[in-house]
């Protein structure tokens, strides 16, 4: 392994940070705040005479530039139909992809805001319309260059990178294997009954972590993760609890979302398929990020025996939990 791949931020020192954005014309005044991401380095950098801006360091060699313009061309289509997302700052009006010698960066405005209030009817409903709205505009068009959220690429994958790399302990090897190959079978089974659902452009993580609310309402941040896929994706992760509570906050999501999208409710057969792929690949991702420095100190409980043991629990439960009837959600589409 490369020291660029073991290390892939080494270089990002303060000094060549605040060059890259002067560098563009920005005038810094050395105020540096490390935000709170691990797959790329995001900072809050402070200028001279004017608010704070948000840069953004890509992870080198995760995505390509178009695969990266293809996500900001997104998030300004959204943004001209008034829909509260937060695009990359346009130099000139055109440039939102900057390089300095190897780094790759975007710039966007500081947007405040607090976590959504998901027990909430009226915020729940008003999350349904703005998602129901970006995924209209997903529906316009495809992506060419991001990905498609597949069972290969989001279980077949990262189930297979954990077994080849032996990040399993031995004599939790066989029951591993056992578990992801019975789960995915099940997942499979699941997408098979829904092959008619519409697959778009959507923003690929959308929890609550990802939206800031304001008296205004809430702004949808981070479309990093932005890809090709079904509806469901955007909505599941905001339900929480027990299936009762869970339907409910559906109920109220979706009685916002069809609004302005119609909802196809053969995709309440994907809630616990998608939760399943997400699991298995989130493990996978920490797993393939392991030798960057900031993985262990971010997750030291990862790769032990104890996280191993509750994690094909985890699995097991998902399995049964494929086995119960799909969500109901109190409202006929």
């Amino acid at each position: 392994m490369s020291d660029a791949a073991a290390a892939p931020f080494s270089g990002l020192t303060p000094e060549r940070l605040l060059a890259a954005v002067e560098g563009i014309g920005y005038r810094c005044d050395g105020r540096l705040l490390a935000m709170n991401s691990y797959e790329n380095r995001v900072y809050q950098v402070g200028l001279e005479e004017d608010a704070p801006i948000i840069a953004k360091f890509y992870r080198p060699a995760r995505w390509t530039d178009a695969a990266i313009l293809e996500e900001h061309a997104f998030t300004k289509e959204l943004a001209e139909l008034e829909i509260p997302v937060v695009p990359p700052c346009r130099d000139a009006g055109v440039i939102t992809l900057h390089h300095y010698e190897e780094l790759r960066f975007a710039l966007y405005p500081r947007q405040a805001g607090r976590a959504p209030e998901l027990d909430n009817d009226d915020t729940l409903m008003w999350l349904g319309r703005f998602i129901g709205r970006i995924h209209r505009a997903g529906a316009s068009r495809a992506y060419v260059h991001r990905p498609r959220l597949t069972i290969e690429n989001f279980g077949e994958q990262p189930s297979r990178f954990l077994l080849e790399q032996r990040f399993l302990p031995e004599d939790l090897r066989p029951a591993y294997e056992s578990i992801a190959r019975d789960l995915l079978a099940a997942v499979r089974g699941r997408f098979a009954q829904t092959q008619d659902v519409q697959w778009l452009r959507l923003h690929g993580d959308c929890h609550p972590g990802n939206i800031l609310w304001t008296d205004a309402g809430p702004h949808f941040v981070d479309f990093d993760d932005s890809l090709t896929g079904p509806a469901m994706q955007d909505l599941w992760m905001l339900l929480s609890g027990d299936p009762d509570a869970m339907s409910r906050q559906l109920s109220k999501i979706l009685e916002g979302y069809i609004e302005f999208m119609e909802f196809n409710p053969a995709e309440l057969r994907l809630i616990e398929a998608l939760r399943s792929l997400r699991m298995i690949h989130y493990a996978g991702w920490i797993a393939r990020r392991w030798h960057d420095p900031a993985f262990p100190m971010a997750f030291p409980w990862f790769n032990t025996q104890r996280y191993w043991q509750d994690h094909i629990l985890s699995l097991r439960e998902q399995l049964s939990a494929l086995d119960e009837p799909p969500l109901e959600v109190h409202r006929s589409f």
